[in-house]
C-alpha cells in the first residue's frame, strides 16, 4: 500500500444513516453537516447487511437489507460526484466480522469500489458485545476468557487483509464499564502487535460518549500502547445523528499529540493517506 501525504485536513470516516434502521438522517444530511463544520473529508460507512443470512433483512433495526446494498453503493457514488470540489465523499462501510461467514462478506465487499472498509467485532460467542447481561453470573476467570476471546477476534480480523481500519476496539465496555478493569493486558498487547504487523489502522471512535462507559474507544491507555507498538490511527465519530458528526475531532487530535503521535490516516481507493496532526 502506497502512502500519500497531505496537509492537515479534518476527516471523519465513521457515519451511519437511516438505512441501517437505528440512525437518524439521510446520507446527504451528514455531508452537509461535515461541510458546515469545516471538514474536508467525510466517509460514509453504514453497517453491512447480514450477507450470510438466508433472510434479506433479518434484523431491520440493526442493518440494511442485502437487496438494498447496491442502492447504498450507488447513492454514495452519486453524492461523491455531486459534492466534488466541495468535500471529498468517500465510500466506506462498517463490516461485521464473523469468522465462520468471512468468505461471504469478502466476496460481497470486494465487488464494490470501496475506499475503505471498517472491520468491527460486534458479537462474541453469538452475543452482542453491548449486552451487559452477558456478564451476569460469570466468574472472574470466565470474564477474562470472554475479554481475551474478544481480542482474539479483533486480531483475526486484522489478519484477514480485508479491512483498512478496525472499529472501536474496546467497545465491549460500552454498557459495562467494568470491562476495562478485567485483566487482559498481555492479550491486548498481543493484539496490538498483530494489528501493527498487518499494517491496519485502528480508529479513535468518539461514540463512547453516548453509552454508559463515556469517553472514547479505545481508552487513552490502549492508545498509548498502540503508539508503543507502531499502530496507525484513524478517526471516526460513529455518528448516528448528523449533529454528532466529527465530535471531539480536535480534542482527539490533541490527545494523540500528547501521546506522541505525529500523524494519523484515512483511506481513499484503499490507499493510505497520511495526515499530520
Amino acid at each position: 500500500m502506497t502512502a500519500n501525504k497531505r496537509a492537515a485536513v479534518k476527516f471523519d470516516l465513521h457515519t451511519h444513516h437511516v438505512r441501517c434502521g437505528h440512525a437518524d438522517g439521510v446520507i446527504e444530511d451528514y455531508i452537509e453537516a461535515a461541510i458546515n463544520k469545516g471538514f474536508q473529508v467525510i466517509g460514509i460507512s453504514d453497517h453491512t447487511p447480514y450477507f450470510a443470512h438466508e433472510e434479506d433483512q433479518p434484523f431491520p433495526g440493526i442493518a440494511m437489507a442485502t437487496s438494498d446494498f447496491p442502492n447504498y453503493v450507488e447513492e454514495v457514488l452519486a453524492l461523491k460526484s455531486k459534492y466534488e470540489g466541495k468535500i471529498d465523499v468517500l465510500l466506506g462501510i462498517e463490516s461485521d466480522f464473523f469468522p465462520q461467514h468471512f468468505d461471504a462478506y469478502k466476496e460481497a465487499l470486494n465487488n464494490a469500489p470501496f475506499d475503505y472498509i471498517i472491520g468491527s467485532v460486534h458479537q462474541v460467542s453469538g452475543v452482542s458485545i453491548f449486552n451487559k447481561n452477558r456478564w451476569k453470573g460469570l466468574t472472574d476467570a470466565e470474564k477474562i476468557a470472554t475479554k481475551e476471546l474478544y481480542y482474539d477476534l479483533i486480531a483475526q480480523s486484522a489478519r484477514t487483509g480485508l479491512f483498512q481500519i478496525l472499529g472501536h476496539i474496546d467497545a465491549m465496555k460500552g454498557y459495562y464499564p467494568e470491562f476495562s478493569d478485567i485483566p487482559a493486558q498481555q492479550k491486548i498487547d498481543e493484539t496490538l502487535k498483530v494489528i501493527a504487523d498487518c499494517n491496519v489502522a485502528i480508529e479513535v471512535n468518539t461514540s463512547g460518549s453516548t453509552k454508559a462507559a463515556g469517553g472514547w474507544y479505545p481508552s487513552n491507555d490502549i492508545l498509548a500502547r498502540a503508539y508503543h507498538f507502531g499502530v496507525k490511527i484513524s478517526f471516526g465519530s460513529d455518528a448516528h445523528t448528523p449533529r454528532r458528526f466529527g465530535e471531539d475531532f480536535d480534542e482527539v487530535a490533541q490527545a494523540l499529540r500528547d501521546i506522541g503521535y505525529k500523524s494519523w490516516v484515512y483511506y481513499k481507493n484503499r490507499e493510505e493517506v497520511v495526515v499530520p496532526l
